[in-house]
């Protein structure tokens, strides 16, 4: 069942860049970092937007984890973590479910002491395990456990997001 067509995802990505802006008024730079694939896809979209409505320095990067076995492998980050130190640091999914992958991308940010960290997500679900709460959320579900959400962003000519 589509939840999302391409259109309101358009609209809560201009609300969302809006809800940054305004809770980052004055700094002097945000640091959107995408998770994985679907993650960065959102935080390319994010920035775009971001570019498009604000003078402000916003600058991407990317996160890579294996969300499956998040202490098995490195966790990488695209800037050199020194970069993050005194920043504002918007972590970015498109699905925020148990908290787990989001948790995990916190682990390089904590060798520095950024100014803040908030999270943003696309779709935000009810089912935590982790300590994480979304700060800017496009859409909150209650789903079962059985459920799954599918953002489809990345090369596509129409985006959605699915519940199945």
């Amino acid at each position: 069942m589509k939840i999302l067509d391409h259109w309101q995802i358009q609209q809560k990505i201009k609300r969302l860049a809006f809800e940054i802006l305004e809770h980052n008024y004055g700094e002097e730079e945000i640091i959107l970092a995408g998770i994985n694939n679907n993650g960065m896809a959102f935080a390319e979209l994010l920035f775009a937007e971001l570019q498009d409505i604000s003078t402000q320095k916003i600058v991407l990067t990317h996160i890579r984890l294996n969300p499956a076995a998040p202490t098995q492998h490195p966790i990488q980050l695209d800037l050199p973590v020194q970069e993050l130190q005194g920043k504002v640091i918007i972590i970015v999914d498109d699905v925020a479910n148990t908290g787990r992958t989001i948790f995990y991308a916190i682990k390089p940010i904590l060798d520095v002491l950024p100014k803040k960290v908030e999270v943003a997500v696309l779709a935000d679900r009810t089912h935590k395990s982790f300590p994480i709460r979304a700060d800017y959320v496009g859409l909150s579900l209650a789903t079962t456990l059985l459920q799954d959400i599918d953002v489809q962003i990345r090369e596509v000519e129409e985006w959605a997001v699915y519940l199945g």
